[in-house]
């Protein structure tokens, strides 16, 4: 079928476009590249220190000097740095880390890590850098490199698989890399858990030739999705027994957000369109029922009730992925209201409270996070409003005078007082640094692997390079996929017109969405595909994925719950953004006007990571 009329802006647009002489107020082109030379000595300052006074450890700590082990014990910043080093064109570190750790890293070690923060980092800086390393058209081939990087990464994840035997195909939380699943592991993982490892364990068969790992992923996002509510929002834990929802809270940011982000991607790096489909409907959900113009809030998932009007900072990527899906407008809007947070306090607090307009108790730090500036760059490669250079500039001068430290660059334990702690996450040399670093030279005239080189890049969640070469995002129908629903001779199957496969959706979509983009209804199947056994022909998308409801929705209870919505129903105060918009951003943000008992106050984020969990 026809391919989505996806806008891929920051695909599309040529590099050279809207580079004038002035790029911003006061940001000229000479001044460009030396922002973008200030955060490539931002990235050697903590890379330094880390190599100087932590590695082989984790994590630096930029205070004392020191390391720490946080994940596993295996050069996590490295590794986790790897592809910066490339897009840097660092030949020279590059080839002598990847070098090193071909020769000394191993993954036969009794350390119980998490499958998350184990897939995004490791697994996928491993996958990253072997495929620059691997390939003459990236200019940075190694010649003596033999896919030290790629067996490593395989090894890894076959040590991760014994996390999806669960009843729901939802993988545990984490799992010890040389005894599997404890006994006593938790069986409760979020939401972002279980559904942002289809990227990397995706590249990774398409690599060994291998299905399982793009098989457990695409199941474990099925898993999650079969168990959305009635109007197409999840929640925000899960058991992965039972499939119940343990948190019933649905957002775009804590142990949510990337969910989201690696259904588009995924469809973007493999062309599935069973991703694809799944992301249109997930995505209408989002934007009728969590976006408040131009905040987004906390719902409960089955009644779309407010539970809490709060900005959190994992938030800020969403700007990013609506450039990806072609919704350009809202994300502009949302993106100025975040931005004002940054501007209020010099950084963005893990919560800003949007009813009070002020920091959430609890919620005071700023762990490096990169999800602002990954927006910021992906609005600028998009519109090439030089508002964005400006937001760049100021997100820099902010970490420079507030973050840098003796070794490296530090947590702020309080964006009100500006108090540093002694760690850095490796995520700042992998996502923070990068995205500002191609920000600023995007706008001085791009010379980098991205912007120039022969492949179009999706960026994983963790930032690292995934190319969209022939051998990775060539469309290919996975027989293991399908056929699963024919086996009962005695089944009866209802064929269904497209509308109705159209009929457990979340309803219209905003005004702001693409129409084009998000109301296409053609999902009927495709015709069989030649050597495929068990296809059920005449079924409906939904039908051939097992991922429509067994009852169908009964319109008066769902117009009962649109009228209970429409009572709890958060006020919000549009940004209207001009050509030289006001520095200061209005903060008013949505209300809480309707006393719905007492208020759910978030649990802090722990300092040390990034999980969104």
């Amino acid at each position: 079928m026809e391919a989505p009329k996806l806008l891929l802006l920051i695909l599309l647009i040529p590099c050279d476009l809207f580079i004038g002489k002035t790029l911003g107020d006061g940001v000229t082109h000479e001044e460009a590249k030396e922002l973008r030379d200030e955060v490539r000595e931002m990235f050697y300052h903590a890379f330094n220190g880390y190599m100087n006074h932590a590695f082989p450890r984790d994590e630096l700590r930029p205070l004392s000097c020191g390391g720490e082990d946080t994940l596993g014990g295996y050069a996590l910043t490295l590794i986790d740095s790897l592809d910066t080093l490339a897009l840097l064109g660092d030949r020279e570190r590059f080839t002598a880390s990847v070098e090193w750790i071909g020769k000394n890293l191993r993954f036969d070690i009794n350390k119980t890590v998490s499958i998350f923060e184990t897939t995004i980092r490791i697994l996928g800086g491993l996958i990253s850098a072997h495929l620059i390393a691997s390939d003459h058209n990236t200019g940075m081939r190694i010649p003596s490199y033999d896919d030290e990087l790629l067996h490593l990464a395989e090894d890894l994840a076959r040590r991760m698989l014994p996390s999806f035997d669960t009843p729901t195909g939802i993988p545990f939380g984490s799992v010890n890399l040389l005894h599997g699943v404890d006994e006593n592991e938790s069986k409760i993982t979020s939401t972002a858990g279980g559904g942002t490892l289809t990227l990397e364990f995706g590249i990774l068969s398409h690599l060994t030739n291998d299905p399982i790992f793009e098989q457990v992923a695409k199941n474990a996002v099925r898993g999650l999705w079969a168990r959305r509510s009635k109007i197409n929002l999840v929640g925000a834990h899960i058991d992965v027994f039972s499939g119940e929802w343990t948190q019933k809270d649905a957002g775009i940011g804590t142990s949510i957000d990337s969910f989201y982000e690696y259904l588009l991607k995924a469809y973007l790096l493999f062309g599935d369109e069973e991703y694809l489909f799944i992301f249109q409907e997930a995505y209408k959900a989002a934007m009728k029922y969590l976006f408040n113009d131009p905040w987004y809030v906390e719902v409960n998932m089955n009644s779309a009730a407010l539970v809490w009007p709060l900005f959190n900072s994992l938030q800020a990527f969403w700007p990013g992925l609506q450039v990806l899906a072609g919704d350009i407008e809202p994300a502009i809007r949302t993106h100025a209201a975040f931005f004002s947070v940054w501007r209020r306090y010099g950084f963005t607090p893990e919560g800003f409270n949007l009813a009070t307009l002020s920091v959430q108790q609890g919620q005071k730090s700023y762990p490096l996070r990169p999800e602002l500036i990954e927006s910021t760059y992906w609005l600028y490669k998009a519109t090439r409003d030089p508002r964005y250079l400006d937001a760049g500039r100021e997100i820099l001068a902010s970490l420079q005078y507030g973050a840098r430290c003796t070794c490296g660059y530090c947590h702020i334990s309080d964006v009100e007082f500006h108090k540093q702690e002694d760690h850095m996450e490796s995520f700042f040399l992998a996502e923070t640094v990068k995205y500002l670093w191609l920000l600023f030279d995007l706008a001085a005239g791009p010379d980098n692997l991205v912007e120039n080189g022969p492949y179009k890049y999706i960026f994983s969640t963790e930032g690292h390079l995934l190319p969209a070469t022939p051998e990775i995002s060539l469309v290919r129908e996975h027989c293991s996929y399908f056929g699963a629903y024919c086996r009962n001779s005695n089944l009866r199957l209802k064929t269904h017109s497209p509308e109705s496969a159209q009929t457990n959706s979340s309803g219209s979509q905003t005004q702001h969405a693409d129409s084009s983009f998000l109301s296409r209804s053609s999902y009927q199947s495709s015709s069989p595909v030649s050597g495929l056994k068990g296809l059920c022909p005449g079924l409906t998308y939904e039908q051939r994925f097992g991922i429509s409801f067994t009852s169908p929705v009964d319109p008066s209870s769902e117009d009962e719950n649109s009228s209970q919505r429409e009572t709890t129903e958060v006020q919000s105060h549009s940004v209207v953004l001009n050509s030289n918009p006001d520095p200061e951003v209005p903060l008013s943000g949505p209300h809480n006007d309707h006393d719905n008992g007492p208020a759910r106050v978030p649990q802090e984020e722990s300092p040390s990571s990034k999980q969104k969990r």
